[in-house]
């Protein structure tokens, strides 16, 4: 071959090598800027403010910590109380990122007054079950025995989840109960035993078990009828929607369900 060929064929060599090396870093340079500019997208700042009914604050402010742990920069806020409170509340213009209710009718408040943004989701179930003093020394075992004269019964108010649900159980059993006082929240009606003002209280599993020694539980069967759904929506004027959406990713999530059904929920 002619050396004046073979001088043109190097250099169309060498210039075809300099257009791919470039053309890689090119790739590359928007690769990385790509990457992080996904990363920025997707890290989350700020306070999420989560109403969630009273039922839910431990193992709610356990997974707080963690989703704090996993988006450094994020702060969760909580506000547990009865969820007919905290409906009227978001409605009535508080403001809020997310809304944990203990029943779909409670939530019904809120996503008929066009608060709710999409669909609420169910994520676990609550059951009923007698909380007695410790050692149980009134030796309540039913639903009945909360009936017998001079035992002082606690039960929380109608008009919040577990009064309804409690209510609704004592119809499907045919009893009429008339309790020293009805509680505004589950919280309140366990208190009133653990400070023994009163023998027993109708309230949910997960409150007897994280009450610890401080309360016994009596299963009774006519709870079967009773089992609350538990809904959990984002709100439609959510200060912080996006570290709301996550919150409530982690909360249904794997590692969610795990700390929820640990608490004593049941799987949705």
């Amino acid at each position: 071959m002619p050396r004046p060929q073979r001088r043109a064929l190097r250099a169309a060599g060498a210039g075809a090598a300099a257009l791919l090396a470039l053309s890689a870093c090119s790739s590359s340079s928007d690769s990385g800027s790509s990457a992080a500019g996904s990363d920025a997208s997707d890290r989350l700042t700020g306070e999420v403010t989560v109403f969630a009914a009273a039922s839910l604050e431990e193992s709610f402010t356990t997974l707080g910590k963690e989703f704090e742990k996993q988006h450094p920069g994020t702060k969760v806020t909580f506000s547990f109380g009865g969820s007919d409170s905290l409906a009227a509340s978001i409605t009535g213009g508080a403001p809020a990122d997310v809304f944990a209710a203990a029943s779909p009718r409670t939530m019904a408040i809120v996503t008929d007054a066009g608060d709710a943004s999409g669909t609420p989701t169910t994520f676990v179930r609550n059951q009923l079950e007698i909380a007695t003093l410790p050692g149980n020394p009134d030796r309540i075992s039913s639903l009945e025995d909360l009936t017998e004269s001079g035992l002082k019964v606690v039960l929380c108010d109608e008009s919040v989840p577990c009064g309804a649900a409690a209510q609704k159980a004592l119809d499907a059993s045919g009893l009429k109960l008339t309790p020293v006082s009805y509680e505004q929240d589950v919280k309140s009606a366990l208190t009133k035993v653990g400070l023994k003002e009163a023998d027993a209280a109708l309230v949910y599993k997960t409150d007897v078990k994280a009450a610890g020694d401080k309360v016994e539980g009596v299963d009774f069967p006519e709870s079967a009828d009773a089992i609350n759904d538990y809904p959990i929506a984002l709100l439609r004027d959510a200060p912080n929607a996006e570290a709301a959406k996550a919150f409530i990713d982690l909360v249904k999530s794997a590692e969610g369900q795990k700390v929820l059904t640990g608490a004593g929920f049941l799987a949705p």
